[in-house]
C-alpha cells in the first residue's frame, strides 16, 4: 500500500461513515433476496472488484492472504456474522428501527474497550449506554406491541455485538495488511453461499433490486472494509469513532428519504436518545463543556 500521512488515513477512513449511511437503504432496495445469499452476492462483488484491483496494479494477489488462523477468524467472523445478521434484522423488523438498534456498535466498543487492560470504565461511558438502550427500548416496545419480530430485534442487536467485537478486537491485528481483507471478503460469500445452499430457498433479485445488490457490493458491503481498516490502523482512531456516532442519523435520514421510512415522532426520540447516549458515551459533550468554559485571571 502506498505510504500515507495520520491526516489522510483519516480523511480515508472517514468516507466509510458516508458508505454505511447508505447499506440499509440499499438492502431495501434489494428487495426479500435471502438473508445468506445476499451476503453471498454481495462480497462475491466485493472480492471480484479487490481482484480486479489488484490485477490492474500488478500487486500479488496470494500473499496478503498468508495469514494466522486467529486473524481469518476473526476477518471471516466480523464480516460474514455480521452482515447476514443485518439483513436478518432489515427483512424482519422495520428498517429505521432495524438500523438503529443495529447501530448501537460505536457506544458498544467504548465500553468494551473500557473493559480492557490498562482501560478503565467510567461513569459517562455507563451512562451513555444506558442512554443508547433505552432508545433502543422506545422502538421494540411500540413494534413488538403491534406485531414486531423478535427475531429482526434480536438480529439487530447481535449486529451491535458482533461489530464491536470485531473492532475492538482489530486493534490487536494491526501488522495485518489492510488487502487481506479480500480474502476475508471471498471466504465470507462462500461461507455465505454454502449456509444459503443448506438453510435456504433461492430467490434471485429481480430487476431493480440488481442494483441494490451492485450498490452493496461496491459500497457499505466493499470498499467500506478497505478504507475503514486503513483508518483504523494508520488514522486517528479516536476521530473516527466520533464519526460513527452520525452513522445512525444517516442512515435513517437516508431510508426516509429514500421512501423507506416515515419520520415519525418516535423515530425521532429514539434518534434523538441513542444519539445524545453516544455523544455522552463518548466524552464529546465534556470536551465541549471544557472549551467553552472560560479561564479565569487571578
Amino acid at each position: 500500500m502506498l505510504s500515507l500521512s495520520r491526516h489522510q488515513a483519516t480523511a480515508i477512513g472517514a468516507t466509510t461513515i458516508l458508505n454505511w449511511a447508505l447499506l440499509a437503504t440499499l438492502t431495501q432496495l434489494s428487495g426479500p433476496v435471502p438473508p445468506f445469499l445476499l451476503t453471498g452476492l454481495a462480497f462475491g462483488i466485493a472480492f471480484l472488484c479487490f481482484f480486479a484491483w489488484s490485477l490492474a496494479r500488478r500487486e500479488s494477489f496470494s500473499a496478503p492472504l498468508r495469514q494466522a488462523p486467529s486473524v481469518w477468524a476473526l476477518g471471516v467472523g466480523g464480516l460474514f456474522g455480521y452482515h447476514a445478521l443485518y439483513f436478518v434484522a432489515q427483512q424482519n423488523a422495520p428498517p429505521a428501527n432495524a438500523g438503529l438498534i443495529s447501530y448501537l456498535w460505536p457506544l458498544l466498543i467504548v465500553l468494551f474497550v473500557g473493559l480492557l487492560p490498562g482501560e478503565r470504565l467510567l461513569p459517562r461511558h455507563v451512562l451513555g449506554g444506558l442512554m443508547g438502550f433505552a432508545g433502543a427500548a422506545l422502538l421494540i416496545g411500540s413494534d413488538l406491541g403491534a406485531g414486531g419480530s423478535v427475531l429482526g430485534y434480536g438480529a439487530a442487536f447481535a449486529c451491535a455485538l458482533v461489530w464491536s467485537g470485531y473492532s475492538v478486537l482489530s486493534r490487536t491485528k494491526k501488522a495485518v495488511p489492510t488487502s487481506a481483507v479480500g480474502g476475508f471478503c471471498l471466504v465470507t460469500a462462500l461461507l455465505a453461499f454454502v449456509c444459503h445452499g443448506l438453510f435456504e430457498a433461492t430467490r434471485w433479485p429481480q430487476g431493480i433490486e440488481w442494483l441494490g445488490v451492485v450498490g452493496l457490493g461496491l459500497g457499505p458491503v466493499g470498499s467500506a472494509f478497505f478504507t475503514w481498516d486503513i483508518g483504523v490502523k494508520h488514522g486517528d482512531l479516536h476521530l473516527l469513532g466520533l464519526l460513527a456516532y452520525a452513522t445512525p442519523l444517516l442512515s435513517t435520514l437516508v431510508l426516509i428519504v429514500a421512501g423507506y421510512a416515515e419520520a415519525t415522532p418516535l423515530l425521532a426520540l429514539a434518534a434523538g436518545v441513542i444519539t445524545l447516549g453516544m455523544l455522552v458515551g463518548s466524552g464529546a459533550l465534556a470536551r465541549r463543556k471544557r472549551r467553552e468554559t472560560p479561564v479565569r485571571s487571578a
